[in-house]
């Protein structure tokens, strides 16, 4: 037997519990995945990655996505890039409102003065208290410092290689500078404009909703029939869902060539309970098939409402305030009396009081019809939307302009998409644009739109005469414009501050800016962008990869990335999707408790790009007994002793076994170049149950130096080769246990070691896969026979053609040792193997 080159610290006892704890402070004090930026811009591989939304925990569909994008930051590493990977916090959004609201029982009335003593209480009260915007801002913050702690120890304990040097906050000084520097560059070009027009609005949250953020749910309803009175007296009946807006009935429509209605075309119409004059008029949209086949056109009910309003150019007769409720003030045209009972109240009570006076009125045709049909929601609100007439800002993106349109679509085909199909969703998406990106939110804790306005001598404010910041960022609710003092806000001659923030896609929609830090760093920024990956979930194609597209297209001219890989979702064992309002959300931290993070990544990394999966402890119990099997495969291995590096691997079999090898190194590394991790997990996880069961069962005796120093030589090189080469390529899925292998004998960190390549491929591959089919049959045989593994074969037959015999001939000696085998007899014929098993 040879003596060992070097002497591993192999340790008496070997698991996976408690690995964590040991490796993550040391990669972080030796800095094994701090960021080089000496480096080229053709020497880094940049990721975009996705800043989650700090509002809560994080849950297991968190920790299945950000390992897709750690297995391949740490591939990219060891194939020897400068792995750009920062961490970023979404923290500014109505899910963070919401939870400060929550948690401290405030809520914020912009109306008060900040109080710089306020202390929150320690336990919410039962009555909600009133604090001021920047009071409330304050909490938002301090709140999600507290969640980002508890994130970043989740993130290091699943083993994220994240630069912990480079976060960054949505919400923080450069991000809103960044953002606020972004959008009035996006003003002076003419890409960002302020228009009043309708607007989706969530009442609960009291916030504008774009177009992104809209979710259809089936909802109970019924179709009212109401009689309106035709021009020569007789009934016109239309069905509604929503008979509360009738005060806001501005036309009735019906399709241009249905023939019931044509004769009302170009003529008025009176409105029951209200008797207000209103236009028939005709337009492609009504749909004849629907309810009576003619509608009542109110300002507005839903988006076709809009589209009419707009189209057919009708009067606006508003009714809903932003709050939901009816307003003080009837609608022009539209009697007060007759309004009065509406003032003050909710939606469903105003259609409890329409129904009733409609009844009364003998202008309500028969009972209310009960349906289900699709109601638009706000996608984190409860209550449906209604639609408002308000200012808001906007963004150009191609919902209003062809041209910009069919250069996003380009721009979606030179981006490589993993999968492919997921372009399609992209593609849809821009292709069904309904107009422009609405940007401004009615929020407090978000990014401030960076504007003032003057204010005219009659004490209004002149939206056209915008006063801009000289520095940034800025809040112009505490902050004044350059040239004025503070006592002049909001009287005549001095100015008014823009009340809204941006929308949080807003912000992030220039996360490679950020993480770049361009405008603030140009050399960081030349160094990273554009950037060679954007990793993200699937349902926000729409949202994020798509805004974020439309900023780096207007700011720079330039995709902002090379490729994206798309996740799929996370469902619960009964395969529905998870979501907190279903109460089906697992939370990683009891499982990476139970069976390690390895396991855990395990599992996410098993599942295929886009691919939608199922929460599966079977599966993460697969992969504690990999990285088990690793540990104890690794201690045997190095057990025998680290032979010189000049030992050759001489025995066919072992040549076979380093040729096998080298094939998986290929399709692996071509899988993960691919961004195809799973397949690349599979092709490793294979081979490596193939090593363990079968080739060191073969060559154990004889690394043992059972059959002589010179195979035992052989035997113990390549298990050594191999062992190296097998630790890298699960180093990406299993960082912590091959950590824990490769600081047995070697220096430094895996995750810093290149990635394997190189290996001798002069063997015959198929030598390994007759053992390992011959020792299959042999075990068989003992276990048909009900003997131990130990007992001896008396005679071991092998039946086959010339090739397979030739081969078998050259691992004749590994097979009769590891399977106890007496006698071994070939002859002619289709390949079948005997064994007779000793008593």
């Amino acid at each position: 037997m040879t003596t060992p080159f070097t002497s591993p610290k192999v340790p008496d006892k070997v698991g996976v519990d408690g690995l964590e704890a040991k490796w993550v402070p040391v990669w972080e004090s030796t800095g094994a995945y701090r960021f080089d930026r000496s480096k080229t811009r053709a020497e880094v591989y940049s990721i975009d990655t996705p800043p989650p939304t700090v509002s809560g925990s994080l849950h297991i569909g968190h920790v299945f996505s950000y390992t897709h994008t750690d297995v391949l930051a740490r591939f990219k590493r060891m194939r020897g890039s400068e792995v750009f990977y920062p961490m970023g916090w979404d923290d500014n959004g109505l899910p963070t409102e919401r939870r400060v609201q929550n948690h401290f029982g405030v809520r914020c009335d912009p109306s008060l003065p900040y109080d710089p003593d306020f202390r929150a209480p320690e336990k919410p009260d039962k009555d909600v208290v009133s604090i001021s915007r920047r009071n409330f801002v304050e909490l938002c913050e301090s709140l999600t410092v507290t969640d980002e702690k508890v994130f970043e120890q989740l993130w290091r304990q699943i083993g994220l290689s994240v630069d912990w040097t480079m976060t960054y906050q949505t919400i923080g000084h450069d991000s809103r500078l960044i953002s606020q520097r972004a959008f009035l560059r996006n003003l002076a070009r003419g890409e960002a404009y302020q228009a009043e027009a309708p607007t989706l609005w969530d009442v609960s949250f009291r916030t504008a909703v774009a177009q992104a953020e809209l979710e259809d749910r089936e909802r109970p309803g019924a179709f009212h029939d109401l009689a309106f009175t035709g021009p020569d007296g007789a009934d016109v009946v239309i069905a509604t869902t929503r008979p509360e807006l009738l005060p806001a009935c501005v036309a009735l429509v019906a399709h241009p060539d249905d023939e019931r209605f044509k004769p009302l075309f170009g003529k008025t119409v009176r409105t029951p309970v209200f008797d207000v004059e209103v236009p028939v008029v005709a337009h492609h949209l009504a749909d004849p098939e629907k309810g009576r086949g003619i509608a009542m056109v109110c300002t507005f009910g839903d988006t076709t409402d809009v589209t009419w309003w707009r189209e057919l150019r009708l009067a606006t007769r508003v009714v809903l305030g932003r709050d939901g409720r009816f307003l003080p003030d009837a609608p022009h045209g539209v009697p007060a009396e007759a309004y009065a009972p509406l003032v003050g109240k909710t939606v469903h009570t105003g259609r409890e009081i329409l129904v009733r006076l409609l009844r009364e009125a003998g202008a309500l045709r028969g009972e209310p019809r009960p349906i289900t049909h699709s109601v638009k929601f706000y996608e984190r609100g409860d209550k449906p939307l209604e639609i408002v007439a308000s200012r808001q800002w906007y963004l150009r993106n191609g919902g209003n302009d062809e041209a910009f349109r069919a250069r996003m679509l380009a721009r979606g085909e030179e981006l490589n998409w993993v999968p492919k199909h997921m372009q399609v969703r992209y593609s849809s998406w821009v292709e069904n644009l309904a107009g422009d990106w609405l940007v401004s939110r009615q929020r407090f804790f978000g990014v401030p739109i960076p504007l003032w306005y003057r204010v005219d001598e009659h004490g209004e404010p002149d939206y056209d005469a915008r006063l801009l910041p000289d520095d940034l960022p800025v809040d112009p609710s505490s902050d004044v414009p350059p040239g004025f003092t503070e006592d002049q806000r909001g009287v005549p001659g001095g100015f008014v501050a823009e009340a809204d923030v941006m929308d949080t896609w807003a912000t992030s929609s220039l996360t490679p800016q950020i993480v770049g830090r361009w405008s603030l760093d140009d050399d960081l920024f030349e160094r990273v962008f554009p950037m060679d990956l954007r990793p993200q979930a699937h349902e926000i194609i729409r949202t994020w990869l798509f805004s974020t597209a439309v900023r780096a297209e207007l700011e720079h001219g330039v995709l902002p990335w090379r490729e994206t890989s798309i996740a799929g979702w996370v469902l619960d064992p009964d395969r529905k999707k998870m979501s907190k309002s279903k109460g089906n959300v697992t939370t990683p931290v009891d499982l990476l408790e139970r069976f390690g993070s390895d396991a855990v990544r395990y599992w996410a990394a098993s599942a295929r790009p886009g691919v939608d999966t199922a929460v599966d402890e079977g599966q993460m119990k697969v992969g504690r007994r990999l990285a088990t099997k690793l540990l104890n495969a690794s201690r045997f291995v190095l057990g025998l002793g680290v032979p010189s590096p000049s030992a050759a691997v001489t025995e066919p079999l072992d040549r076979a076994l380093l040729a096998s090898l080298a094939v998986v190194i290929e399709q692996a590394t071509a899988a993960l170049e691919d961004l195809d991790y799973a397949r690349a997990l599979q092709v490793t996880e294979t081979f490596f149950w193939t090593f363990c069961d079968d080739y060191v069962e073969l060559v154990k005796g004889r690394a043992y130096g059972d059959s002589g120093t010179s195979g035992a030589s052989s035997a113990q090189a390549a298990l050594v080769t191999a062992l190296s080469a097998l630790l890298r390529l699960f180093a990406p899925f299993l960082p912590f246990a091959t950590e824990e292998v490769w600081s047995w004998w070697q220096p430094g960190s895996v995750h810093r070691a290149a990635w394997p390549s190189g290996l001798a491929a002069d063997g015959d591959p198929k030598l390994l896969t007759l053992a390992g089919e011959v020792i299959a049959a042999v075990r068989r045989a003992k276990t048909d026979a009900k003997v131990s593994m130990r007992t001896a074969v008396e005679t071991l037959t092998v039946t086959g053609p010339a090739d397979v015999l030739a081969r078998f001939t050259e691992i004749e000696p590994d097979i009769r040792v590891a399977g106890g085998i007496a006698n071994v007899t070939t002859r002619d014929g289709d390949f079948t193997v005997e064994a007779k098993v000793g008593g």
